[in-house]
């Protein structure tokens, strides 16, 4: 990636107008981090228990109302006397005033203690994802998380054959449609579908953003740039509880956060905002698009596209080398990576290790979870802890380094996972907390790392020209130096 390294620093480098775009790629963060923090809302599990039926309860019991109604409807369960969640007890027939001798599940539904996250009508609530159905809540999410896999691969795809900016205007078209749409959802099963389409939209639109954003930064400002824009993540998750709380239901709450997705596109729809990546565009061979976008840097960050010195090219020489032999727009494949073993190799490293953190990821928030009844106690938690990774990033990676930050963080999560297998049954409780804390924040750190450090070593695109090309434009290059 020689020439394009050459042609972005005759173009100003990372200057004025590189700085503002590459800032400015921050604010479309919140919002995704909106449509993103709703997934645990949506699916938040209020305390619940049965409806009574008093047609259910012997003839002297049936005029019983209040907790009195309840006691003689609900069994009480374990230790702590809980009332049964999906249970009504069994009287034997025909006897007037006999003791329950059984248990039964409910018949008039549920009765559930809101608001719940917020929100006092969740689709948990409106169509009774407990009991028998509850199998459908960890659908719902295998479903959104299995849109986001399916986006990440069909839309990454997407964004080295047609360009970042066509599918960032693309997802945030789709997503802000479906999102509409979930607003308006009349059954589960259409919801389910929505929430596939709609994670898959906004993998799309999160992907093409952060390889846009670390295209547009140099290799010093690239940790920089990236952490900034999850720290504007996490502040978009950190709104979602407070504005589930404004809307209290869930029809309103993804039609709000379908609203944030339509102003994105209203403002960063436009090229001055989000203009095409001039890396994609050199490397695929679309020179006429990419010294367009390149004369506007330039002239934005006060340097002359026309002049050179002695040390450095101008940036008209640098793009007439490229354009020696009229070189036509090329697309490559994501299996040409199968041709180059050592970038194939550290990607299957990377990704296994961004899923192994994924996986631990979501053990440990479960653990904490099970530590805290309240929604909002894990929830904050977690978001704090991501913000904690981000600033540990921040000041360790570029002093000690990507590779040594991902293997201390990698054997941090895998100590806190071995003690807690081990110990959960000797350890106190405080102390299985605390190692839960601590494998979440390795967790979130190598997860993070992964992803910017994948993005690092993998080109541009796949290119597999021959080196007689490259000399070819060396030459050329030459040639016009000793013209001028």
């Amino acid at each position: 990636m020689e020439p394009e390294v050459r042609v972005l620093r005759a173009a100003g480098g990372f200057g004025r107008a590189r700085r503002l775009l590459a800032t400015a790629s921050w604010l479309p963060c919140v919002a995704l981090g909106l449509a993103l923090g709703s997934e645990p809302l949506l699916t938040a599990l209020p305390a619940h228990h049965c409806q009574p039926d008093p047609a259910l309860l012997p003839p002297a019991l049936r005029t019983l109302s209040g907790p009195a109604l309840l006691d003689a409807s609900v069994p009480r369960l374990g230790p702590a006397r809980a009332r049964s969640p999906c249970l009504l007890l069994r009287y034997p027939e025909p006897s007037p005033r006999a003791r329950p001798n059984g248990t039964r599940s409910c018949t008039r539904g549920w009765h559930y203690a809101l608001p719940a996250a917020g929100l006092l009508r969740s689709p948990v609530t409106q169509w009774n994802l407990v009991c028998e159905n509850g199998w459908k809540v960890p659908l719902e999410q295998t479903s959104h998380l299995l849109g986001w896999l399916l986006g990440c691969i069909i839309l990454g795809m997407g964004c080295d054959w047609f360009g970042r900016r066509v599918v960032f205007v693309s997802s945030l078209v789709l997503a802000t449609g479906l999102g509409a749409g979930e607003a308006l959802a009349a059954s589960f099963p259409a919801l389910l579908a929505l929430r596939l389409l709609h994670g898959g939209s906004l993998a799309g639109a999160s992907l093409a953003l952060y390889v846009t954003r670390l295209e547009l930064c140099d290799p010093p400002h690239r940790l920089t740039f990236s952490m900034g824009a999850g720290l504007f993540l996490v502040a978009g998750t950190l709104l979602s509880p407070g504005l589930a709380l404004l809307a209290q239901d869930w029809h309103l709450l993804q039609g709000l956060s379908a609203l944030a997705t339509g102003l994105l596109l209203l403002f960063w729809g436009f090229p001055a905002l989000f203009p095409e990546s001039p890396c994609w565009l050199l490397a695929t061979g679309q020179l006429a698009q990419a010294r367009k976008i390149l004369w506007h840097f330039a002239e934005a960050s006060g340097v002359d596209p026309e002049s050179s010195c002695e040390e450095e090219s101008s940036l008209a020489t640098e793009l007439d080398v490229l354009s020696a032999g009229n070189p036509q727009p090329q697309r490559h494949w994501v299996l040409e990576l199968l041709h180059t073993r050592v970038t194939w190799r550290n990607g299957l490293i990377l990704g296994f290790s961004s899923l192994v953190s994924g996986g631990m990821r979501a053990s440990f928030f479960r653990r904490l979870a099970a530590h805290e009844l309240a929604f909002y106690g894990p929830y904050f938690l977690g978001a704090g802890l991501e913000v904690v990774a981000i600033v540990f990033l921040l000041l360790t990676v570029d002093r000690w380094g990507r590779r040594l930050v991902l293997l201390l963080g990698t054997l941090v999560m895998g100590l806190a996972s071995l003690l807690i297998l081990s110990g959960v049954q000797y350890l106190p409780a405080w102390t299985v907390l605390s190692l839960s804390v601590l494998g979440l924040l390795a967790a979130q750190a190598v997860s993070t790392l992964s992803s910017l450090f994948a993005a690092e070593i993998f080109p541009t695109v796949i290119s597999l020209g021959k080196k007689k090309r490259m000399q070819d434009k060396r030459r050329h290059r030459n040639n016009v130096k000793m013209i001028k």
